[in-house]
Order: structure tokens, then C-alpha cells, then sequence
């Protein structure tokens, strides 16, 4: 636009100042080696507005090449974008259908053309993996990690979830730790790590954790409980079988105070103790639980079932507390307390009150154990009443039969509906 005015104006300027000089045009000789050109001042001006004339139009024709074929070029890659982007989210519909193949084509190739390319690729690896194609994953993998680095969160997250998926659990344990160090309150590496590390039974790893996963929000309460019961049972079971009573024990007295309160891990070691034949020290441990647990706790019953199995030299002062439960308990756990109450008389040889305490749990008949049955005839049996065991028998022997009668019957059923 500038230009043109410019060229206006000259032009303009010519033709006021022509007129005035048209008798005093001047003179212009232009003298080269082999040529001589001459020309008036007024002819020089013309000549010199034409030429700037022509240059510019040369110029804008240029541009205006230029523009269009950089439209042009903006308009395929646009174009592109689109498409790989329109076939991107077809991808990612595909993947929530299940058809993991194509969502994996349609994802992988448009990668390079999509506004976030590490993204597609991480995408294609997973579809890749749900179909079990492992090279394919690898390879997507590789091709995001050229662009986006080894640092990427995202990126070492879709790594170590994949290989979770192929079931490399000492490289999705290393994968994971160094996920934790990079970005420890991340919720998603927290789910990871408590994925890999409970499938890894990496317990001591998983309750290094636990206090961190609480203040994620990762899981409710009652899930979050449930984990910690299992991290809790795991690290038992590790102990007992690796270290023995001695080292559970050990290992028992390390605890924090929290730790060692907690009724559910107090009751898992007296369980393990018994499991383990030391019956004296789960019997200390059984004292203290008793004398803290409520008696409508949840833990009332497998207490009293741990109770039923312990043998220790001296069990007064868990009669006497067993006793006081059983005038407050509900009907919930009566049977419960009743049965636990009978086994410690029996291993106290004192079967005059094992018996009377017997008799009221054979009373309800629908919440007898197996070996209630086989416990309370021989305790009638050593007070003299011969006529109840014998009948306490032939009960036990018809609903053992009732039961394999029904268990058979079942069994027809199905292979002829089979």
C-alpha cells in the first residue's frame, strides 16, 4: 500500500513539475564502454518510476506465490490434524469397545500428525498389550520415549502399568519404586505401587506406603482397611514362615505402639502363635486382647474361635473372663463364648462344668460346629452319661449323611443339566 502511494505521488510529482520543465528539460548522458545512451531529465523520471514499477509488481508477484504455497502447505497439515485427531478419538471409542486391534491402527498412525504425539503413542501401547502383542507395545513405547524423554511422568506410568500387564514384576518393582522417588503423592503411582507391590507380596515395601495412601483418598474407608489388613496378614505369615515363632515375636516387639494396640494384628499373632505350637506366649497376648476388647466387637468371634484352640499350662484367668462374657453376651456370639468356655474346661479336665456348659450350647443345634458334636459325647462320656453321647452320636452320624446325601444329589443335578 505504501509502495503504491509512493509511486502515486512520484507520478503525481512528474506531472505538476513536467509541464514547468518541458523548456528546460536539462540533459542526461549515460556513457558506458561500448554504449552511450542519452536522454532528457524528464524521460530519466519516467523511465526511473517505471522501473520501480515493475520491481514492485515482480515483488508482489512473488509474495503472493509464497503466501499460496504456504496456504496450501497450512492447509494439508491442518487437514491432517483433524484427520488424526477425528481418528483418535475413534481410536479411544474403539478401545472402551473392546476392538483393542483397530483402536491400536487407528491410534499408532496418526501419532505423528496429532497435537500431542507422546500421548498416541502411549494410547497404541496399551491397545497393543490388551491384545498381547509385547513387541508391538515395546515398540510404541520406544517411539514415545524419543520424544518425550526419559523424565515423563505419563510416559514412566504407561511403562510400568504395561509391564504390571505382562507380568514382569521385578522390572514393574523397579519401574515403580523410582515412580515413588519422581513422584511419591501421585494417586495414580500410589495405585500402581500398591498394585505391583501387593502381586509382588511385597509387604514391608506396600506398609512403607500405606500411611501416604491413606492421605491420598485413594481408597475408602473400608478399603482401606481391608489393605491394611491384608499388608498386616502378609507381613505375619512372612515372619512365621521365614523367621519362625521366634523371629514373629521378635519382629512383634519392634512395633510401634499403634501397631502393637490394634486388636486385629494382636489377634493374627496369637493365631500364628498357636499355628506355631507356643501356646504360653499367644496366651499372654490373648489376656491382654481380652481384657481391651469390647464385647460387641467384630473380632469377639474369631477371638473366641483362637480361644477354643489354645492349650496353654494354666488357663484360670482366661475361664474367668471367658465366664464374664458369656452373662453379657449377645445371642450373636452366646454359642460362640459358650463353645470357647467348654474347651477350656476340657483341657482343665474339669468336664463337670465342661458339661453343663455343653449342654446349653447343644441346645441350638443350627449353630453347631462339626466338632462340637464329637467334643460334647466325650465329655458326657466322662461323667457317666453314656445314654446323651450315644444319642449326641447318631445325631452327628444322620446329618453327616444328610449332607453327603444332599452333596451327591447336587452333584447329579449338574452333570445332567451339563
Amino acid at each position: 500500500m505504501i509502495r503504491s502511494l509512493f509511486l502515486m505521488l512520484l507520478l503525481l510529482a512528474g506531472l505538476i513539475a513536467g509541464p514547468y520543465l518541458s523548456g528546460k528539460q536539462g540533459y542526461v548522458r549515460i556513457e558506458t564502454a561500448d554504449n552511450i545512451v542519452e536522454m532528457s531529465l524528464t524521460t530519466l523520471v519516467i523511465f526511473f518510476v517505471i522501473s520501480l514499477a515493475v520491481v514492485y509488481s515482480i515483488e508482489a508477484a512473488i509474495s503472493r506465490f509464497c503466501r499460496l504455497s504456504n496456504n496450501t502447505y497450512s492447509w494439508f497439515s491442518r487437514r491432517k490434524r483433524v484427520k488424526a485427531q477425528k481418528q483418535t478419538l475413534e481410536g479411544l471409542m474403539r478401545m472402551d469397545e473392546g476392538d483393542y486391534s483397530k483402536a491400536e491402527k487407528l491410534i499408532g498412525k496418526n501419532a505423528k500428525h496429532s497435537d500431542e504425539p507422546v500421548l498416541n503413542f502411549i494410547k497404541a501401547a496399551e491397545a497393543a498389550q490388551q491384545r498381547g502383542d509385547e513387541f508391538s507395545a515395546n515398540r510404541y513405547l520406544i517411539q514415545a520415549t524419543e520424544l518425550a524423554g526419559t523424565d515423563s511422568l505419563i510416559l514412566e506410568i504407561a511403562r510400568t502399568r504395561i509391564l504390571l500387564q505382562q507380568n514382569k514384576l521385578p522390572a514393574a518393582r523397579s519401574s515403580v519404586d523410582s515412580l515413588l522417588v519422581m513422584a511419591g503423592r501421585n494417586k495414580e503411582v500410589l495405585k500402581l505401587a500398591v498394585d505391583i507391590y501387593l502381586k509382588s507380596n511385597a509387604y514391608q515395601a506396600l506398609d512403607n506406603i500405606l500411611e501416604q495412601v491413606e492421605k491420598s483418598a485413594l481408597y475408602s474407608h473400608a478399603e482401606l482397611e481391608q489393605l491394611q489388613h491384608q499388608v498386616e496378614d502378609g507381613l505375619l505369615d512372612e515372619k512365621i514362615n521365614e523367621e519362625g515363632v521366634d523371629g514373629l515375636l521378635a519382629w512383634w516387639n519392634e512395633q510401634s505402639r499403634q501397631r502393637r494396640q490394634d486388636a486385629y494384628v494382636k489377634l493374627g499373632v496369637i493365631r500364628r502363635l498357636i499355628d506355631g505350637n507356643d501356646h504360653e506366649s499367644a496366651y499372654e497376648l490373648t489376656l491382654e486382647l481380652a481384657k481391651k476388647l469390647e464385647t460387641d466387637s467384630p473380632l469377639m468371634q474369631p477371638l473366641f474361635k483362637q480361644i477354643s484352640r489354645l492349650q496353654p499350662e494354666d488357663n484360670s484367668k482366661l475361664v474367668k473372663i471367658v465366664t464374664k462374657w458369656l452373662k453379657t453376651a449377645s445371642p450373636s456370639i452366646q454359642c460362640c463364648a459358650q463353645r470357647a468356655l467348654g474347651y477350656l474346661y476340657v483341657r482343665n479336665n474339669d468336664f463337670t462344668h465342661a458339661s453343663e456348659v455343653f449342654k446349653e450350647l447343644i441346645a441350638h443345634k443350627d449353630q453347631l460346629d462339626p466338632n462340637d458334636i464329637h467334643m460334647a459325647s466325650y465329655v458326657f462320656e466322662q461323667v457317666g452319661d453314656n445314654e446323651t453321647a450315644q444319642k449326641l452320636r447318631e445325631e452327628g452320624l444322620k446329618s453327616a449323611m444328610s449332607v453327603a446325601t444332599l452333596s451327591s444329589e447336587e452333584t447329579s443335578e449338574k452333570s445332567t443339566a451339563l
